[in-house]
């Protein structure tokens, strides 16, 4: 597994989504390629993937890439409500912030994160 400082390294699965997702390039299922997909799978908390045909490789790449998107941009608007809310001193709002994320969130790059911040807030008001 690629990972950087803060966690995996989505960028390859992100350029390969956007080839093949975006601008339409066909998907070549290389040893490589596969094992991309599965790792990144992993990564995402999809379980069990098929990447055997063209078809089921191209939905694991679909379903990777918007676990990622839709993961991102939730918890980037959630952390932005939550400091929000903190600004205000209003922490039990902040707090409610990352548990909103954690009861929809399946990620676990993304769980560890929204985990961490109620972990800080945990002494707060």
């Amino acid at each position: 597994m690629t990972t950087t400082e803060d966690g995996p390294d989505w960028d390859p699965i992100r350029a390969l989504a956007r080839q093949v997702l975006r601008q339409g390039a066909p998907l070549v299922l290389t040893d490589d390629v596969r094992g991309l997909l599965r790792r990144t799978a992993r990564e995402v908390a999809l379980d069990a993937v098929d990447v055997s045909t063209d078809a089921s490789a191209l939905a694991v790449l679909r379903e990777c890439s918007r676990r990622i998107t839709e993961g991102s941009n939730r918890l980037g608007d959630a952390l932005h409500r939550m400091y929000r809310h903190q600004q205000k001193g209003d922490y039990d709002s902040a707090r409610q912030e990352m548990r909103d994320v954690l009861s929809v969130e399946v990620v676990p790059l993304y769980r560890e994160i929204a985990q961490g911040q109620l972990a800080v807030m945990a002494n707060t008001p």
